[in-house]
């Protein structure tokens, strides 16, 4: 018995354990959404394939599990660019089926017609185009199999004749996976075992790939009497439970981390791939160990690389590793970050009780926060304040747009988690500009009755640009946001809304906002000064800012300048 191509397509989707998929339908897709409807995988109607992709990539990374998102034609599809960058740039296995027009109309200018291959190719680790039916199970089973195996974003084009047409000769191609245990050969561990049993003062760097290794890294580094820095995008990883930590580095990092890496003689840098050079060490001697072979050097220059899986590799390391006796190095950064974040809770209590500080509220819903809780921040101060002001846990995971750097990302794919772990708290600390981007879809979350509970920071401008302008020097230009009342949108679209302005009633808004059954949004005016201190203070952005003192002064802002001095210093 014949299958439409619509019909195997999906039911590759579900083997290879497709649970939902997100989009907006239409068109060159009805089909296809139709046999969604008959399958085991749930549609979850988006209001813009943007926030779609957000939120298929916000699944894909909490469950590991492939994750889909579908369009219909040009513009469908090709709204999704944004969100299936961010997915791929986190190795999210997400796959998008975007729909074409009919294949004799291609290359023709036809309406709506895009060349999605040309456009997706570069941005995903798959794509290409159904031409046959007879190619459907087994493109679709190479699109599946290509985002799994190599962590990233596949693109499935069907032309709407070819989802329509029979398929009679059906070859059984299926999708396999496979996780291998990775680790370099005992005399690739000799040689880095022996550059590290040399070093006098040795620290640990670790990244995204430590997910899992938590203890083997522990255990290193109790060996060697290292302190541990990590970069933010292994917060979730390395921060809890760790007595030798010193925090993130980077530019949104603190002194302690900072100097610990600059500072040591041998650096032991492990499932790291943090772009910015200048927080690399001068002199010291660089073991690295990642995953993925084009990550060796590609940052620094190193002494040695090796690939491995970071848990296989240390538990295979370990043994050839001396244990030294002096922690003078490590103890003085560990004290060091100690001292960093007493005065960092220092700063997040509130100074004034009309006012609000970003910093502050980060440091409420902190404390009030399950300890298991999913926390999305968007792209800017939010994620900074997340990454400096919220504790990590075992169970607490962390989201941001670290790799792309887009704004909006927060909401939706905090939606997206929230579909993967429905009985768990997840929590959007999103801008006012990212939140007024994709709104639309707070409906989303009303309408598929999705619990995320949103905080806007609202301070009235795109903070962060408003920053950068000011460490070039210059006044800051088209930054001002013209808000509405958030909490009454959201009231208006369905959600439990509120908005909050001042330091006193914070603590019982954030309370009975968090309590919430379903979808609820905190407006918060904060306030709109609070700059963002970098580790360490380059020339170029002090100069700056003084340059940025004197025309604020000499172009009568100065009622700006004062504020911002009143909630800095």
């Amino acid at each position: 018995m014949s299958k439409k191509v619509a019909e195997i397509i999906v039911e590759t989707l579900q083997s290879a354990g497709v649970k939902h998929c997100y989009g907006v339908v239409g068109d060159t897709l009805n089909l296809i959404a139709h046999s969604i409807s008959k399958s085991r995988i749930e549609w979850v109607s988006m209001r813009h394939e943007e926030a779609g992709a957000f939120a298929a990539h916000g699944e894909a990374l909490i469950t590991g599990n492939l994750t889909a998102c579908a369009g219909s034609c040009g513009p469908g599809s090709l709204h999704f660019i944004n969100g299936i960058v961010e997915a791929n740039r986190n190795r999210a296995p997400v796959i998008l089926i975007a729909s074409q027009i009919v294949r004799d109309e291609l290359g023709f200018e036809f309406p709506q017609e895009v060349d999605f291959k040309a456009i997706y190719g570069s941005i995903s680790v798959y794509c290409d185009m159904i031409l046959t039916p007879e190619q459907a199970r087994r493109k679709t089973v190479m699109a599946c199999q290509s985002a799994i195996a190599k962590s990233g974003v596949a693109v499935l084009i069907v032309p709407v004749d070819i989802s329509h047409s029979d398929v009679k000769d059906d070859v059984p191609y299926a999708v396999h996976t496979s996780r291998p245990i990775i680790r370099p050969n005992d005399a690739e561990l000799d040689q880095i075992a022996a550059i590290i049993n040399t070093g006098e003062k040795v620290a640990i760097y670790g990244g995204a790939g430590c997910r899992g290794a938590h203890d083997e890294i522990l255990r290193a580094a109790e060996i060697l009497k290292a302190p541990i820095a990590h970069t933010s995008r292994a917060k979730d990883s390395l921060s809890y439970d760790n007595p030798y930590n010193v925090g993130m580095t980077g530019l949104i990092g603190n002194e302690a981390a900072y100097q610990a890496v600059r500072e040591c003689d041998t650096l032991l840098l492990l499932g790291a791939n943090f772009a910015w050079r200048q927080f690399y060490p001068d002199h010291a001697k660089i073991v690295q160990i990642d995953i993925d072979p084009t990550h060796l050097g590609r940052r620094h220059p190193i002494t040695r690389g090796v690939v491995g899986d970071i848990k296989a590799t240390l538990e295979a390391l370990i043994p050839r590793l001396h244990k030294k006796t002096d922690t003078t190095f490590r103890d003085h950064f560990v004290q060091r970050y100690r001292d960093v974040m007493a005065n960092q809770m220092e700063k997040a209590a509130p100074k004034r009780r009309d006012t609000i500080s970003g910093i502050y509220l980060t440091e409420v819903i902190d404390r009030m926060a399950a300890d298991d809780a999913l926390v999305a921040g968007d792209d800017g101060t939010a994620t900074v304040w997340m990454h400096r002001y919220f504790k990590a846990t075992p169970k607490r995971r962390f989201y941001a747009s670290l790799l792309h750097g887009t704004m909006a990302a927060a909401m939706p794919t905090a939606l997206g988690l929230q579909k993967a772990q429905p009985g768990r708290q997840v929590i959007s600390l999103s801008g006012d500009g990212g939140i007024g981007m994709l709104i639309g879809d707070l409906m989303t979350a009303v309408q598929h009755k999705l619990p995320i509970k949103v905080a806007v920071f609202n301070n009235g401008k795109l903070g962060f640009i408003d920053i950068e302008q000011k460490s070039e020097g210059l006044l800051p230009l088209y930054t001002h946001l013209q808000n509405p009342d958030f909490g009454a949108v959201a009231k208006a679209m369905g959600l439990w809304g509120r908005t909050v302005a001042k330091a006193d009633e914070l603590e019982a808004a954030v309370s009975e906002w968090l309590a919430q059954p379903g979808p609820a949004l905190l407006d918060v005016n904060v306030e709109p000064m609070t700059l963002v201190m970098p580790p360490m203070i380059e020339f170029g952005p002090a100069y700056g800012m003084v340059l940025y003192s004197a025309r604020a002064v000499l172009g009568g802002q100065t009622h700006d300048l004062i504020e911002m001095i009143k909630e800095n210093i």
